[in-house]
């Protein structure tokens, strides 16, 4: 057949399961690949910042103590202005009752004056100071002048602030004829407050205690889940895949107990595949190594012929070659250390020149080719790498080749459809299955499931080939073939991108 025909009228199917290629990994530098305990992340400190930190439980205890303290004072804060208050007033009126009745008592009496003073030790007990004023002329000075004038006049003294012999006081005054009088001071501070102040050390020591406790006891229901993710974590650390952590309340524990038991599966099945890989890599570099190693010895016990060898050891070292630059490729894919250089490319100059360059390896397999291209001369112009493209192309080929048996039929095809470029391989083969399109691009899966039921590569292509496609802002997809074998999609943004080159 002619290498490539013109696509024709029939629209390429789009209708087929995504299978988008495996996520980029975040750069090596970037702050999602830092490790926890590491300087700048924000985990795990050094020991002597742990230490200075202290622990849950202390922080607890601290914090319900300084709740107790803080309620504490913060009652004797509102408390003791209150009872001060109150008890000024209740002191004040005593001391107008007193007065009042000590001036009835004695004023009716022609010794008015020592009566009164008699009365002096029983106030005194109240905290309450008695002055006399004989004729208008206190007996000792300390009285302010404007209240003993006003007792010359006759007239009774409230005063529930003023200074007396250098003291604030409560004052009452009360005339009793003749230029005479008696005066009542007491101590404007009540002394309730430093009272009050005095008695707060049973209730602040009661309410330490208590704090502590509940403090305490709050911080081991809550460091109880949080120890046993620690050693969970211990034990992940130490390789172990079947830790549980209990699931439990509060929300908080029991998101960080969920996806501790999510980290553990992932890791057990992630764990599982690498070793499924490594086993299927190892197969793959042993069958070429046993082959050159047989032929050396052939060789050396001169059982072979040297060209014939030469060829056969050329074949199995090219063989072993690409497997190892597959590994290297992936691994610097992953890396995100893998050049890429956007250029404008004419895809259908890329497509035709790969198909060329596959058609005598499929013809001489006895497969049918075909290639479909848009009609002549019409360019599909994309800015992307037109290298890549086609090492991504010679990879799908490369399989294509492996696995379709002699007389199906092998697909080529290129056209622009809804904003993109497609590039589709079909083929006539085995196909896929449904389960296994969904895996598709995963490392080795497909190699482990049909090592021994139909030729199978590396099982690096298909990985390879998703990485490269992601890297150039497309998508691959895999989907069942109208021929009857698999098709493989690979979609490029149609729009033209700014030149630029990733590394």
């Amino acid at each position: 057949s002619a290498p490539c025909a013109a696509w024709g009228t029939r629209p390429m199917r789009n209708a087929m399961p995504p299978a988008a290629g495996p996520p980029a990994r975040p750069a090596a530098g970037s702050p999602d690949r830092a490790v926890a305990g590491s300087p700048g992340h924000p985990g795990e400190g050094p020991p002597e910042r742990r230490r200075l930190t202290g622990t849950l439980t202390g922080r607890a205890v601290l914090a319900g103590c300084l709740v107790a303290l803080v309620s504490v004072l913060a009652t004797a804060a509102v408390a003791v202005p209150l009872a001060n208050r109150a008890a000024r007033a209740q002191a004040a009126a005593a001391l107008t009752a007193e007065a009042d009745l000590l001036a009835a008592a004695v004023r009716t009496r022609p010794d008015a004056l020592a009566a009164a003073r008699r009365a002096e030790p029983v106030l005194h007990r109240q905290s309450i100071q008695l002055w006399l004023i004989d004729d208008g002329v206190p007996e000792r000075a300390g009285l302010p002048e404007p209240i003993v004038t006003r007792l010359r006049l006759g007239q009774p003294v409230t005063d529930r602030g003023a200074w007396v012999a250098g003291r604030l006081a409560m004052v009452e005054g009360r005339p009793l004829g003749n230029g005479d009088a008696l005066v009542l001071t007491r101590p404007f501070t009540v002394g309730l407050g430093a009272a009050v102040v005095s008695r707060l050390w049973l209730p602040l020591l009661v309410g330490l205690v208590v704090g502590g406790l509940l403090g305490s006891l709050l911080a081991r229901q809550l460091s109880r889940p949080l120890r046993r993710a620690a050693d969970a974590a211990a034990r992940l650390r130490a390789g172990d895949r079947r830790v549980t952590v209990p699931v439990g309340p509060p929300a908080e524990v029991a998101a960080l107990a969920s996806a501790l038991n999510e980290l553990t599966r992932a890791l057990a099945v992630s764990e599982a595949r690498q070793r499924e890989f490594l086993l299927s890599v190892s197969h793959e570099l042993r069958t070429p190594l046993t082959t050159l190693k047989g032929y050396a010895e052939a060789l050396t016990d001169r059982m072979v012929d040297g060209p014939e060898a030469g060829r056969v050891m050329l074949v199995e070292a090219e063989q072993l070659d690409r497997l190892i630059s597959d590994l290297l490729a992936l691994a610097r894919l992953e890396a995100d250390d893998f050049p890429v250089q956007f250029a404008p490319v004419d895809l259908a100059t890329v497509v035709s020149a790969a198909a060329e360059a596959w058609e005598p390896r499929f013809t001489s397999a006895g497969l049918v080719w075909r290639c479909e291209l848009p009609p002549t001369g019409q360019a599909v112009a994309v800015t992307t790498d037109g290298e890549r493209v086609r090492q991504v192309i010679d990879g799908l080929l490369g399989n294509a080749l492996r696995v379709v048996p002699a007389g199906a039929p092998v697909v080529l095809a290129l056209a622009p459809a809804d904003g993109v470029v497609e590039i589709e391989v079909r083929d006539g083969g085995p196909g896929l299955s449904d389960d296994d399109l969904a895996v598709a691009f995963q490392r080795g899966r497909l190699a482990a499931r049909y090592q021994g039921v139909r030729p199978v590569g590396s099982g690096l292509g298909l990985a390879l080939a998703a990485r490269l496609v992601a890297r150039l802002g497309g998508t691959i997809v895999a989907g069942h073939a109208p021929e009857g074998g698999a098709r493989f999609t690979v979609r490029l943004p149609a729009r033209p991108y700014k030149t630029r080159t990733l590394a």
